[in-house]
């Protein structure tokens, strides 16, 4: 059966559930957010063993076949023009459709939220590098000490053989327990359908929000299925880019509802591999930079929702400067979002109402009851970015075998 389909099967029965189970009950509530907790978890146990040794052999055959420069700039440069491309489609979108206002609740209170960028650089370089193991969140922290371990064995090849050939065993066996957990988060998707049934039920059983969601739906169609495949087809001479968004479905499925940007690295690394052919050097490069960097899906929510907020509060026209300021506000902090893998996009949007003042400090509050499927479409931006960038960047180094789309898993 298609890794696809068996996601699909679960996401089902997860709606199905949440009709059936009273989730009213404090019991049952209680219940189904530690499975979902623990499903989490799981999803993520194995991020950090696979980004570690796998990035290590990525640094080290690139390296070895001089194609570091290469990657790096085809990698940095599709993230940036990524996440300018989705920033641009929600400002347009937000622009042109004029959606209803949000209703002013007159709540003051205020959560402060910060980016913590000082914590996210000490956690790069702690007291140990053996430190940055232990961080479960901001993955890129394992991924730099991986990347000076994966140069610095090309120095001596014969002196650190020994060390290559132990790191790539251990890459492969670490890329197979995580096909294994893959294979079972499919029945986790169950419990974490269920819990996001019960939160979105109530989202849109108010109405409020349902323009907005429309809006964001038929944003992620145009991106997915127009903008994206339009880029490979001519960048690429691909003349069949809508494999790539065949091979995303379990992906963007796995970031909608879980709204978790690393319980997709996993699935977006093994479709890279076994669907689209893209090399494990690649594979184990860019993938953790995607993740962490290509957060273009929370710059478009948070221009949506600011804007949305703006004309909330005021019947005025917004100033051409201000529009070009949440635009490039929106699109930077984009790239600060690395320890948020899960609820960025909301961070985001609170960071921009602190950061325009002007008595919008607390804007950020009439969305916050929407802010599970803000984070949902941010997260399925991310994800169809990564599989789509991933490929760009593989067919540009020459490092993929295309297969056939009935060889997919």
């Amino acid at each position: 059966m298609k890794v696809w389909f068996k996601y699909l099967i679960a996401s089902l029965l997860g709606i199905a559930c949440a009709f059936i189970l009273p989730a009213n009950n404090e019991l049952v509530s209680k219940g189904i957010n530690f499975i979902t907790e623990l499903v989490v978890r799981f999803g993520r146990y194995m991020i950090v063993p696979l980004v570690f040794f796998t990035t290590i052999i990525a640094f080290n055959r690139l390296r070895e076949n001089k194609l570091l420069f290469k990657t790096g700039i085809w990698t940095g440069s599709v993230i940036v023009a990524s996440s300018f491309i989705l920033t641009l489609v929600g400002l347009i979108s937000i622009l042109i459709v004029k959606l209803p206002r949000i209703p002013i609740t007159g709540e003051n209170e205020s959560a402060s939220a910060i980016l913590g960028i000082a914590d996210l650089f000490r956690a790069v370089l702690p007291y140990s590098a053996f430190e940055t193991l232990n961080n479960g969140v901001f993955i890129i922290a394992a991924y730099a000490f991986a990347l000076l371990i994966g140069i610095e064995t090309c120095v001596d090849e014969v002196t650190f053989r020994p060390v290559t050939t132990l790191v790539d065993s251990l890459s492969k066996l670490m890329y197979t327990i995580s096909v294994i957990f893959t294979e079972f988060l499919a029945y986790g998707m169950i419990a974490i359908l269920c819990y996001w049934t019960v939160k979105f039920r109530a989202i849109i059983t108010s109405g409020v929000f349902t323009p907005m969601i429309i809006m964001l739906l038929v944003d992620f169609v145009l991106v997915a299925g127009l903008i994206y495949p339009l880029i490979v087809r001519y960048l690429c001479h691909d003349p069949h880019p809508y494999r790539i968004l065949y091979a995303s479905v379990t992906s963007v499925v796995t970031a909608f509802f879980s709204g978790d940007s690393n319980l997709v690295l996993p699935l977006n690394m093994r479709h890279g591999k076994e669907s689209l052919g893209i090399r494990r050097r690649i594979n184990g490069a860019i993938h953790p930079l995607f993740t962490v960097f290509a957060r273009g899906g929370s710059a478009l929510v948070t221009t949506v929702g600011f804007i949305m907020i703006w004309r909330s509060y005021s019947s005025l026209t917004i100033p051409f400067k201000d529009i070009m300021w949440i635009t490039f506000t929106s699109f930077g902090i984009s790239f600060l979002l690395g320890g948020f893998p899960a609820g960025g996009a909301f961070i985001s949007l609170t960071v921009l109402c602190t950061l325009y003042s002007r008595s919008f400090e607390t804007g950020f509050l009439l969305l916050e009851p929407a802010a599970p499927i803000i984070c949902s479409f941010a997260s399925a931006f991310d994800a169809v970015t990564a599989m789509f960038g991933s490929y760009i960047v593989a067919v540009k180094t020459k490092l993929i075998e295309h297969h056939g789309i009935k060889h997919f898993i």
